[in-house]
């Protein structure tokens, strides 16, 4: 009989969430989503949490408003938990940069996300009109959240490679088809973006993508090419407590991921700590 592997310690979640359902401009989930519709909260967290070695987390905007980025920068900034924030910004508006700049300042704030998968153009990201906002962003330091689906892959490629200076981590491994079990195009693409040196990705978000009722082994193909292809710039993420309409608890998904990733102890201690504490610049 084998040894039981050590635990993973000082684990760092790349992507969680928390909400209240009375923020103002709150607009996601709602009733439809009745396991998830209710205020989740950092004590929530640590509760779904016991038993991993929680260090930090990156606490990631869910609502595309200002209040709700105003709100997560506020409740981290003295949550010790909270590692980073990824907010939102309106990337198009005429004050883009100075809100950037703005944003910029607060203490945890490590990046801003565009919530591109609710936006019906693929090639959003290619319009010149953005172009102040990305440089204000390169200017200060922010990192760029790609909340993406397959369909959007080549015009990131295109956004990466014009914006070098730009760190970019592609969310949800992009959504892969895996309720179709489809691997292609999906495959060809990330792997052109894992070559570029600016490029990172998160194992999260996998779960929600099957089936219902499909088995998590089933992710061990997608898995594999991402641990193929990123290495050192693959971070895990939960995606708590969006995970919990998979079925799964943060223990559940945790232990799914270091199955099938299949890496030895440097290797955890890159994809469950380091890669995202380098990525969004937390301090140990």
């Amino acid at each position: 009989m084998s040894a039981p592997r050590p635990p993973v310690s000082g684990v760092i979640d790349a992507h969680q969430h928390v909400w209240r359902l009375d923020t103002p401009g709150h607009q996601w989930p709602d009733a439809d989503l009745p396991v998830i519709h209710r205020d989740f909260a950092i004590a929530d967290l640590r509760a779904a949490s016991a038993g991993i070695d929680l260090a930090a987390t990156v606490l990631v905007q869910s609502q595309p408003t200002d209040a709700d980025t105003d709100w997560l920068c506020a409740l981290a900034a003295d949550e010790p938990l909270v590692g980073a924030v990824v907010g939102w910004a309106d990337l198009l508006a005429e004050d883009a940069a100075a809100r950037i700049a703005t944003l910029a300042g607060r203490r945890k704030l490590r990046g801003l996300r565009p919530m591109l998968q609710a936006i019906p153009q693929d090639d959003w990201l290619l319009q010149p009109a953005l172009d102040p906002a990305i440089r204000a962003m390169i200017a200060h330091g922010l990192r760029f959240d790609a909340l993406v689906q397959p369909r959007h892959l080549v015009p990131l490629h295109a956004f990466a490679t014009r914006w070098p200076d730009l760190p970019i981590v592609i969310d949800h491994a992009a959504k892969p088809g895996a309720a179709a079990g489809g691997l292609d195009p999906w495959r060809e693409r990330i792997a052109a973006l894992a070559g570029l040196d600016n490029v990172w990705c998160k194992m999260s978000g996998l779960r929600t993508e099957q089936a219902a009722g499909e088995p998590a082994a089933a992710l061990a193909p997608y898995v594999t090419h991402l641990v193929a292809c990123f290495g050192e710039r693959l971070m895990w993420g939960s995606d708590w407590p969006v995970l919990l309409v998979s079925g799964d608890d943060y223990a559940d998904w945790f232990a799914t991921a270091r199955a099938l990733a299949g890496l030895d102890a440097a290797g955890e201690r890159r994809l469950f700590a380091a890669s995202a504490r380098r990525f969004y610049g937390i301090s140990d």
